[in-house]
């Protein structure tokens, strides 16, 4: 009998209950993967909270590292025993083992730790798409990184300085600016003690950075806003806050003629090769130590709710992973 969290409603972490599971064989296409790890993400949060609908009742968890139990018919490219990790796009990782789409997965390289990728591989993955392919960010190009000490914010500040960018980065304590400083900040504001829009101009010369990354959502899109320069790109990846909603979009005009968009990973992973190409080049990056993957804190696998009461409190710092 295998144990995984099902929400029936959406809300608060309480919502996350626990169930006995019987699996069934894989199907075709299918494998058994049994979870070593599984990684927490904000997005977890949005299903739990309903801000990203799912059908109900509901398993949680995108981002989980194992190895492969048995195979349905039709897998030819897996063996059992390899280890493997996934990112979804279905969700159930939050379990002590499940059936999975064999095309979702990916192959953990034999010197990467499951832990490193259950922690790693869906924002390493998530770094490289807004960097690389959505942003396009240019060598010695200055760029604003909300929420620097935070899981994708860390890597987001390694990945940028990796290419030559100057990085501003903002955070809620001084433990976070230290953090963000050690990954390669070359400023960091603290946002509930400064203005983050106007030390972004003092810091810029008065122009502003030539792109945003903001994962927190409407208590940053202000400042944001005001920290692009003529005709700058504010990407939007995530609402750790809430959802930007309600946008005139007359204001990108008025601020400079802004650039604005909402992406997600899924579209920039869409076909097979992405994938390959991505999560190769993501390992790699790993691998040279180029991104270091930060685990700050680990629980158990059933301690998931305290985990997003935590994550959604602030009180976390890098990658989070429930062990199983």
């Amino acid at each position: 009998m295998e144990r995984a969290a099902q929400i029936v409603e959406v809300g608060g972490p309480a919502v996350i209950n626990w169930v006995d599971v019987e699996l069934s064989p894989p199907g075709p296409g299918e494998v058994r993967m049994r979870n070593t790890a599984v990684g927490l993400n904000f997005i977890d949060t949005y299903h739990r909270r309903g801000i990203y609908p799912v059908a109900l009742p509901s398993g949680l968890g995108l981002e989980a590292a194992g190895v492969i139990e048995s195979l349905g018919e039709g897998v030819t490219d897996w063996k059992v025993g390899d280890r493997v990790c996934c990112f979804g796009p279905t969700l159930g990782a939050y379990a002590t083992a499940r059936n999975i789409e064999a095309a979702c997965l990916f192959l953990i390289p034999d010197d990467i730790s499951n832990e490193i990728a259950a922690a790693g591989i869906l924002k390493g993955c998530t770094s490289e798409f807004l960097v690389e392919r959505c942003a396009k960010v240019q060598p010695k190009s200055k760029v604003l990184v909300h929420a620097a000490a935070g899981g994708v914010g860390l890597m987001l500040v390694q990945w940028l300085k990796h290419i030559g960018a100057n990085v501003i980065g903002t955070v809620s304590t001084e433990e976070k600016a230290a953090l963000a400083r050690e990954a390669g900040a070359d400023h960091v504001i603290l946002y509930g003690k400064e203005d983050v829009a106007k030390q972004v101009r003092l810091l810029t010369d008065g122009r502003g950075v030539e792109v945003v990354f903001d994962g927190i959502g409407m208590a940053t899109w202000e400042a944001s806003l005001d920290s692009a320069r003529r005709r700058g790109l504010i990407v939007n990846y995530g609402n750790a806050d809430a959802p930007v909603g309600g946008v005139n979009l007359g204001i990108l005009a008025q601020k400079g003629s802004l650039y604005n968009t909402r992406p997600t990973l899924f579209d920039y992973y869409h076909h097979a090769s992405e994938r390959a190409a991505g999560s190769e080049y993501v390992f790699n990056m790993f691998r040279q130590g180029i991104i270091k993957v930060n685990i700050g804190q680990r629980y158990g696998l059933e301690e998931a709710a305290k985990a997003h009461s935590d994550l959604e409190g602030r009180r976390t710092t890098g990658s989070t992973v429930l062990v199983v």
